[in-house]
């Protein structure tokens, strides 16, 4: 049986189970945080106590396994959510590696690379190989799968180069990929389309947020690609509701395309965008976006709208073993 890497170390993908395909634990930029956030809005204890009683109750609900894209750019920091792992032993925690912005490169990067001020092969690949193959920043956890993002922008110099960084870590180590889209501008098929001309194995892509679009002929140009459909902001209402979301699915699933999808949130325990609003302002703004809205709502409106058991089992279980093996 292959193995995946988690906060833990390896597992068995069979024991994965039912698996949440995109969450974060923490989304803190470090600079924020060491900045301007402790002793105003963050306490560690607090963060960490109050992470471990979300994660508890969502496990209490049948999953098993949470996949984080948290990478540079959204405030990976290991150590914290290591702390958090260790006090949740019934649910694992897998990590990536990438970078997530939506146009420039962070500066590390700008004169280093092909063609630069330094002139070598680009050092993104060997950093994302390296959280890959030996663990991230000393830690010992290996990242289990790649991140990256095209948004609205598109393949700008920045996110292109970000994005062939990713393919060849993936065409170098078989890690899989999860890209950020935006389903409004179909920026999922830029991203297959870099990634195919890299090598990637587009059966090893997750395209991000593909559940925010209700366009099936969209929606299935990137699963007939083998790709998988990351039906992942359940609860995030302003993108799109979850009546909508689950009659996509539903229409999917009667087209034959259960095999080509995971579920997910894509909230947080915690999250800096509000600085130390995020309980009020998560709460009145997208009072469903918590880890147990799937569980506690969406399978039930999926069952009401033909989708069976086995593809739920499929979309919650098969696909993502698939994915990590």
């Amino acid at each position: 049986m292959p193995t995946v890497e988690t906060l833990r170390g390896p597992v068995d993908v069979g024991e994965l189970g039912q698996t949440l395909m995109h969450e974060h634990v923490f989304v803190v930029a470090t600079e924020h945080l060491e900045n301007y956030g402790r002793g105003a809005w963050w306490d560690e204890e607090e963060r960490i106590a109050d992470a471990v009683t979300k994660l508890r109750a969502v496990a209490a609900k049948g999953v098993r396994t949470i996949v984080d894209p948290t990478v540079w750019g959204l405030g990976r920091h290991i150590p914290r959510i290591l702390r958090v792992s260790e006090q949740v032993p019934g649910l694992n925690i897998i990590v990536a590696t990438g970078i997530y912005v939506f146009e420039e490169l962070p500066h590390t990067y700008t004169f280093r690379g092909p063609g630069l001020i330094i002139d070598r092969p680009d050092p993104m690949i060997d950093d994302f190989v390296r959280d890959l193959t030996e663990g991230i920043a000393g830690t010992g956890v290996k990242a289990a799968f790649l991140k990256c993002a095209v948004d609205a922008k598109g393949l700008t110099p920045g996110v292109e180069r970000i994005c062939r960084s990713v393919a060849q870590a993936h065409v170098r180590t078989g890690a899989p990929i999860t890209v950020h889209t935006n389903s409004a501008e179909h920026s999922g098929l830029l991203a297959l389309d870099l990634f195919a001309k890299e090598g990637v194995d587009l059966r090893k892509v997750v395209v991000g947020h593909a559940g925010d679009s209700n366009d099936l002929d969209y929606l299935m140009r990137l699963a007939d690609t083998g790709a998988t459909l990351g039906m992942d902001r359940f609860g995030l209402d302003v993108y799109n509701p979850t009546a909508q979301r689950v009659a996509t699915i539903a229409a999917l699933c009667e087209r034959g395309y259960a095999d080509r999808m995971v579920l997910s949130h894509d909230t947080a325990c915690f999250m800096d965008y509000f600085g130390g609003d995020w309980e009020e302002t998560r709460s009145t703004l997208a009072p469903n976006w918590r880890y147990d809205h799937i569980h506690d709502d969406v399978l039930a409106a999926l069952l009401g709208s033909g989708v069976t058991d086995d593809q739920i089992e499929q979309m919650l279980v098969f696909n993502p073993k698939r994915y990590f093996s």
